[in-house]
């Protein structure tokens, strides 16, 4: 049951992505043209998703327990720390150069577009390093909380 929802939610957010244009990267570009001739509409759609949003979580939240999950999964944090930020901005870089994010550029690659498969082969290898980097630093901690724990014994 569980995939069937997440098939259909995804199906959902894309006809979302393309009924609202924001497939076309010329219209996340004109978004992000804040200075020059700046289009609005994608901050309209952003604001109806938090709109739409917002009222599933508040019925998620007087929820019990979830429908289909064993528990809620709720975000972890919420801090803003150096991670988030760097990642912030190198998200922006991308999203500025090229006019798509993850979810466009996925539901893009059906143009079999070579700039698109590009980018989403880039996007992937960006993605495979990170967990790698963040597999690399969680076993430093490991081996340090290790060394540590002797030293103190």
């Amino acid at each position: 049951m569980l995939a069937i929802s997440s098939f259909l939610c995804g199906m959902v957010f894309g006809f979302g992505l393309l009924i609202s244009g924001m497939t076309q990267p010329a219209k996340v570009l004109g978004f992000l043209d804040v200075l020059g001739r700046w289009d609005p509409t994608l901050a309209f759609v952003m604001a109806a998703a938090l709109v739409a949003s917002s009222a599933g979580y508040a019925i998620a939240r007087r929820q019990g327990h979830p429908v289909l999950s064993a528990r809620h999964l709720w975000p972890p944090q919420c801090d803003i720390d150096q991670s988030l930020v760097v990642g912030s901005i190198i998200f922006g870089i991308g999203w500025g150069l090229v006019g798509l994010c993850p979810g466009p550029a996925l539901e893009n690659l059906a143009s079999l577009s070579p700039r698109v498969i590009v980018f989403v082969l880039a996007m992937l290898a960006g993605m495979i390093a990170q967990g790698f980097r963040k597999m690399r630093s969680s076993s430093i901690e490991i081996i340090e909380d290790t060394t540590l724990a002797s030293a103190d014994g």
